[in-house]
């Protein structure tokens, strides 16, 4: 019965966290509709690389459902955005 209870006890957290909107994550945002295409292409319109930047950014705003606002930094919006990194360590996002 204890390693039952071990088991539903983070089970029923995290249920209770994602009704109340507390858990930081796509079940929550619910914005499974979002325009990537269309927040990507703002946020490279300044880019000097803005075919590197678009692509880049649209696998981010895919695998997050987030691009932050403007053209670059307040990445702290989308944590996942911001903490994604290519395979050398570097950010990923633009």
């Amino acid at each position: 019965m204890a390693n039952k209870a071990r088991f539903l006890s983070p089970v029923l957290l995290l249920l209770l966290l994602v009704e109340m909107n507390i858990f930081d994550g796509p079940l929550v945002q619910g914005v499974e509709g979002i325009d990537c295409a269309a927040k990507c292409d703002y946020r490279c319109s300044k880019a000097g690389w803005h075919k590197a930047c678009i692509r880049a950014c649209n696998t981010c705003c895919e695998r997050c459902h987030c691009v932050p606002p403007g053209t670059s930094g307040n990445k702290d919006v989308c944590p996942c955005y911001a903490n994604m990194t290519t395979h050398g360590g570097r950010p990923k996002c633009p």
